[in-house]
This record gives C-alpha cells, sequence and structure tokens, in this order.
C-alpha cells in the first residue's frame, strides 16, 4: 500500500477494511474474532478495542507464525477456528458457515477454499488430488515455472481442528526463500500424519484481496454498489448512483431522492420525502423529513423537518437548525442553533449564536464571535430583524422582537422591541412608516 497506516485501517466506504471481515466473523460464529496484530500496527488493537479480541505477534515471520500467535492465544476449551485474512473485506459469513461444514463432513483436520483465477498472480497455488484432498500448497515466491501457471489459487479462507492445529503449529519450518513460517505448510503436515486438508470450492464467494491502491479501489467500487442497492431496495431514489457515494455507516429512509454528485458520510442519517440536491455533501448529520439540501456542505449538525438548505450553504461542526427554517446562499452557520421559521437568506456568516424563532438575518450580516483569544456568543431573541451589513459584536444579545439598521456596528445589548443604528449603533424607538408594512 506504501502507506504508513495499517492496510487494514484503510477505509472502505466510511469502516476500515478490517471491519467487514470482523463482522463477517462475527455473524457465522457468534463469538468476538481473534485479531493478530504486531507492534508495527498496533493502531489496529486501538481500532478494534471493543470488537475483537487479540494476540500479539511481536515479529512478524509470516502467516503460519500469526497462527502460531493466535493459538498460544486461545482458550484451551476451543476445539475449531476459522482462520480469515483482514485484507478481504468482501467476504461473508456464508462462505465462512460453508468452509465450517465442509470441514465437518470429511472429517478434516483442514479445510481452505480455493479458487480459480485468470490471473493467479500475487496467489499461493493449490495442488489438488482427485477427490478434493490438497496435497500442497506453494507460495508464489516458491513455485516452479510449471506451478506458477496453476490457476487454481488458495483463498485465504481456512477451518481447522484445533487438537490438531496445537501440535502442528509447531512443526512448520522457515522457508528457504524468505525465512517466513507459512501457515500452507500445514497442508504437508496434515498429509505426513496420514490427515485429509480439503479443498472447499464456494463459487459465490468473493474472497478478492486487496494488495495495493488499485484493488483497495475495485472493492470500494463493488461495496458501494451493495450500498446503494440495499438503499433502493428500501425504497430510495437515487437519479445517478454511479456519481453518489454512500458510506455504510449512512441511514437513509423510504422516500428519500438523492440527485446526482451527492456524498453522505459517517454517521448521517436522511428523513423521509427529502430531497438531497446535486453538489450536496453530508457529513456526519441529522437531516430530517421534507427537507431540501441544495449544493450545500452539512457537517456534525442536525435539521429539522421542513427546512431548506442551499444552494452554497455552508453548516459546519454543531449546528441545530429547528423545523421550517430557511438558510440560503452562501449562508454560514458554526456552532449555532437557529430557530424554527427563521431565514437566513444570503451572504452572512452566524458563528456560536443563538438564533430565535422568527428570526430574519439580513444579506452581509456577521456575527464578530473571536476576539483573538476567546470566541463568544451572540443570542438573538425571537421575532427579531437584522438589517443587511449588521456586525454584532460578541459576546451580545439582541431582544426579542428588536431590529438593526443597515450597516450598523451593535457591540452593546439591543433591548427587547428597540432599535439599534449607527456605527457604533445606538439605541433608538423603532417607528414604521405610515402605510408600509415591514419586511424581510
Amino acid at each position: 500500500m506504501k502507506s504508513r497506516l495499517p492496510k487494514v485501517l484503510h477505509p472502505i466506504c466510511g469502516r476500515p477494511m478490517l471491519a467487514y471481515v470482523i463482522d463477517a466473523a462475527l455473524e457465522a460464529t457468534g463469538e468476538k474474532p481473534l485479531v493478530v496484530y504486531s507492534p508495527q500496527t498496533s493502531k489496529i488493537k486501538d481500532a478494534f478495542e471493543l470488537e475483537a479480541d487479540f494476540a500479539l505477534q511481536q515479529e512478524p515471520r509470516g502467516t503460519g507464525d500469526a497462527l502460531r500467535a493466535a493459538v498460544e492465544a486461545l482458550p484451551e476449551d476451543v476445539t475449531e477456528v476459522v482462520v480469515l485474512s483482514g485484507d478481504v473485506p468482501l467476504i461473508e459469513a456464508a462462505s465462512i458457515a460453508t468452509t465450517l461444514d465442509e470441514r465437518r463432513g470429511r472429517g478434516a483436520v483442514m479445510a481452505l477454499v480455493v479458487t480459480e483465477l485468470d490471473d493467479a498472480s500475487g496467489y499461493g497455488r493449490v495442488l489438488i488430488e482427485g477427490d478434493s484432498t490438497v496435497s500442497r500448497i506453494v507460495e508464489e515466491k516458491d513455485a516452479t515455472p510449471d506451478e506458477r501457471a496453476i490457476r487454481l489459487t488458495n483463498a485465504g479462507l481456512y477451518a481447522f481442528d484445533v487438537a490438531w492445529l496445537r501440535d502442528a503449529i509447531g512443526r512448520l519450518t522457515p522457508s528457504k526463500k524468505t525465512g517466513e513460517l507459512y501457515l500452507t505448510q500445514l497442508v504437508e503436515l496434515a498429509a505426513a500424519d496420514g490427515k485429509i486438508s480439503t479443498a472447499v470450492l464456494d463459487p459465490d464467494a468473493d474472497l478478492t484481496g486487496v494488495n495495493d491502491r488499485s484493488d483497495l479501489a475495485e472493492v470500494q467500487l463493488a461495496l458501494q454498489y451493495d450500498i446503494l442497492q440495499r438503499h433502493m431496495e428500501d425504497g430510495v431514489t437515487f437519479h445517478d448512483p454511479g456519481s453518489a457515494v454512500v458510506d455504510a455507516t449512512v441511514e437513509i429512509e423510504a422516500d428519500v431522492t438523492i440527485e446526482p454528485n451527492v456524498i453522505l458520510r459517517g454517521s448521517t442519517r436522511i428523513g423521509t420525502d427529502t430531497v438531497i440536491k446535486s453538489g450536496s455533501q453530508i457529513v456526519d448529520s441529522t437531516i430530517g423529513e421534507r427537507c431540501t439540501v441544495w449544493a450545500s456542505v452539512v457537517e456534525s449538525s442536525k435539521v429539522g423537518n421542513d427546512v431548506k438548505i442551499g444552494p452554497f450553504a455552508h453548516l459546519r461542526t454543531g449546528c441545530d437548525v429547528a423545523d421550517g427554517a430557511e438558510i440560503g446562499n452562501f449562508a454560514e452557520q458554526k456552532n449555532t442553533r437557529f430557530g424554527a421559521r427563521s431565514k437566513q437568506h444570503h451572504f452572512s456568516y452566524l458563528g456560536d449564536a443563538e438564533i430565535g424563532e422568527d428570526v430574519n438575518i439580513g444579506a452581509g450580516t456577521i456575527t464578530a464571535n473571536y476576539d483573538g483569544r476567546r470566541k463568544h456568543r451572540t443570542i438573538i431573541g425571537n421575532g427579531a430583524f437584522i438589517g443587511s451589513d449588521t456586525i454584532l459584536r460578541a459576546p451580545l444579545t439582541v431582544g426579542e422582537g428588536a431590529y438593526t439598521g443597515a450597516g450598523s456596528v451593535v457591540t452593546k445589548d439591543v433591548p427587547p422591541g428597540k432599535l439599534a443604528v449607527g456605527v457604533p449603533a445606538r439605541i433608538r424607538e423603532r417607528r414604521a412608516q405610515p402605510g408600509t408594512e415591514e419586511t424581510e
């Protein structure tokens, strides 16, 4: 992978690669899997502390040595194990169950899944006798030209009888070429013991391994297709599924419409009858029912029902938008609660603010929330009207029903129902002109 990050932690559709393998193992066996890691890959243990148990391979010396570390960590009452590769994220629980059944059915000490590839480069080759008994597996590094011509490959999924495995694992010998201990040598040891190693042909198994960034992209496409297919079967409309990016962790209710070029990531949840229009990115956020989000970015925020956002709006971390609100062109919020039916239609910034219900935020409004050392909060009461190009220097409170005049710089609290005008703003009584109506 040419990366500082352990391979199995590379993300696929919003989850580490290894997460998919752990899920399949847990579903098939009902038990926490045992994950082997090395000092160089200790981040794996940190990432899956709650989902798995762990065995330390102090010095990585091949798959056989990794299995040795795992066997030493097994409880004494374990009688059967399945061995999976952490870089095969498309594996399904059904394939694990099939491998276990085949081993039990033949009374074999070892069962392994094999697959035939058009191009077997990079994979161990499997030599099989007539009754599906595996006579030998040879790693590509150690294979002769004739053996490399074989297209039957080791898929990296095994089941073992633990009583036999505990004895056999100590008899592995280092490869003459690499010095590593290969798990696949166990086939030869089984034959020497007069035991059966059986091949499992599972045509439905997808055991595509990830060896480089190209493989990673290919597997991600496969998983992304499965995710989108599941959502469409559950009643979600995608106008162009090929252009959508939806993480495995995203929840979407029925009758949601997703337009082209939309990205949904993390713990995002979309409520029914909402439309996510082209160009939107939503990350770790909840969007309510009957909303419209158009060409906008929403991050780590909560949006209520019947809300309109965009185009080109940005909700940064910590925003909470109440029902019926409207946030429009080039409007930005950060760590702000925005009240029901309030409006912020264009070219404005609200940071660290508490906005009441039925508030109008005029174009060009800014909450000046940072004094160079600390952030301060702005509070705007219900029904307030903030005129265009108003600067609100926090900490500040604008009372319920208060107004600010266009271009005002407000540095002091505005009492309820009052008008603040000027630079710096002064407090005045608010008067409506005869024969006119107050508008946004």
